[in-house]
């Protein structure tokens, strides 16, 4: 017979980081808990960043389920930042990135006051609120850490490598494969500081474990690496985004405060998809931070129109745009209207939508895990094009390992989405990359890439189906038991 305690309810504390890839994959995760799980559920979070998500977790309570944000006021105002802007994704300069983050941190004392004083059974945090490691020590609960990213970045970052001097590769041992990147695609993120790095590991060794955004099929070499090898304990509920996102109102609103104006720009995109063939249309996307230097773009646009194939193009907004800019892409836009070719998207997309549609063939993609595990579910073989982060390790993933990507040749890493546009003319991929990249992916050259990444389609909605024993619903399930039997045990 279970004990009180394991039929008893949770109570469990989300803490998502204010940056989109981030907050919308650990949002879906505490919709997953609510229903899925019977948890009673909190997200801390501001007002601005609860507006883009609010509708579901509304839609969510209606249907009976236990969810619920918590606000906590973001210092807007003694940061001299506009009244809203509470998230890095909003930011239109690097100085603005920079009082954002400082009022992400001057939260800290606020939330952490607010755990101790709950009291939850479980806090589920951002790997970038290291300090919440300790809070959940102190009071006696689990922590579990969600990193955003995936098994194979972690693997292939903590591997020991090796240089060759001659022609500058960086090669890792002691994984299930040899991965060879140039020095200027190795990550670098000394840029943080040594103490915040340290912060991170030492968080990482004080949590209960992780909850990965990944399915077992995909990974399943570096899952176990990383239980069995590096040693760190995680659970496999991927892909969050299929798994909760049923509703269409989920999939149109997610990520962004919803308006009349962006409901009419999704309409926008759907019929302009339904006009459209099967399989005849690739998306691009760089993911919702990066800012291209003028070069770069035009050099994408000449790339896309020489390719012959149809697109949508979304395309980050920046602070200031050069006069010349504005107008090659009025004369371009107008171009690709006339010839039903194109069409460019200013605004946020419903990526989800948009890839489950039939019209859509493949994408071009920054190569961010949230996006990569969005194809992947989609069926869509993808032309990889990393930036920073972690992606030029997610790209060699794609490319090497599973065999479902063709890299446009991005050579070089960088800190963060605004140093995307530093650097000089040399680090831009040029049109005819752009157009051969995208002619592959759409053509019967990449059939076996297709006919893989429709198999992991399949092996990914199967790992959150109930019905067959899927491996992300078994992770689930299973994790919920542990978490309850921990209520009556010291962790």
């Amino acid at each position: 017979m279970a004990s009180e305690s394991e039929n008893k309810e949770l109570r469990i504390f989300f803490l998502p980081y204010f940056i989109a890839g981030h907050m919308i994959p650990m949002v879906d995760i505490a919709r997953l808990f609510a229903t899925h799980g019977g948890a009673d559920v909190t997200i801390i979070t501001t007002a601005a960043n609860a507006a883009t998500f609010q509708n579901s977790i509304d839609r969510d309570k209606k249907a009976g389920q236990r969810i619920k944000t918590h606000l906590i006021p973001f210092p807007s105002s003694e940061l001299g930042l506009p009244l809203g802007v509470e998230n890095l994704n909003d930011a239109v300069s690097p100085q603005m990135s920079s009082r954002i983050s400082k009022g992400i941190k001057m939260l800290r004392d606020p939330i952490r006051n607010l755990i101790r004083e709950s009291r939850p059974d479980c806090l589920v945090s951002d790997m970038f609120y290291p300090w919440s490691a300790d809070v959940a020590v102190e009071i006696g609960i689990p922590r579990l850490i969600f990193h955003g990213s995936g098994y194979f970045q972690f693997c292939a970052a903590l591997a020991e490598k090796t240089e060759s001097g001659e022609n500058d590769v960086v090669s890792t041992r002691g994984l299930p494969h040899t991965i060879k990147l140039l020095r200027s695609q190795v990550a670098d993120f000394s840029g943080f500081g040594s103490s915040f790095i340290e912060a991170l590991q030492d968080s990482n060794k004080k949590s209960y474990g992780a909850i990965m955004n990944s399915f077992t099929d995909f990974e399943s070499d570096y899952e176990h690496h990383f239980r069995n090898v590096i040693g760190s304990k995680s659970w496999s509920l991927g892909p969050i985004s299929y798994w909760i996102n049923k509703d269409f109102s989920d999939k149109t609103e997610r990520g962004r405060t919803t308006t009349t104006q962006l409901r009419a720009n999704n309409n926008s995109i759907v019929n302009w998809l339904d006009s459209k063939e099967e399989n005849s249309v690739i998306y691009v996307s760089f993911g919702s931070l990066t800012r291209f230097p003028t070069i770069q773009i035009m050099e994408i646009a000449h790339g896309l129109e020489s390719s012959g194939q149809k697109f949508i193009w979304v395309m980050k907004k920046k602070e200031t745009e050069e006069e010349a800019l504005l107008l090659f892409l009025e004369s371009f836009e107008e171009r690709m209207k006339r010839k039903e070719m194109g069409l460019v998207v200013r605004e946020w997309a419903p990526q989800l939508l948009i890839l489950e549609h039939p019209a859509i063939g493949a994408t071009v993609t920054h190569c961010g895990w949230n996006s990569v595990l969005e194809a992947v579910t989609a069926g869509l073989p993808m032309v990889t094009w990393p930036l920073f982060a972690e992606q030029f390790y997610n790209e060699k993933f794609l490319n090497e390992v599973v065999g479902i990507g063709v890299s446009v040749g991005v050579t070089r890493w960088s800190f963060d989405w605004w140093r995307v546009s530093e650097g000089t003319e040399a680090v831009v991929v040029g049109r005819e990359k752009v157009e051969k990249a995208v002619r592959f992916v759409m053509s019967e050259m990449s059939l076996g890439m297709r006919e893989r990444v429709k198999k992991l389609e399949m092996s990914a909605k199967m790992a959150v189906d109930n019905t067959c024993g899927g491996s992300s619903w078994s992770n689930f399930m299973a994790l919920i038991h542990e978490l309850k039997s921990l209520k009556t045990q010291p962790i």
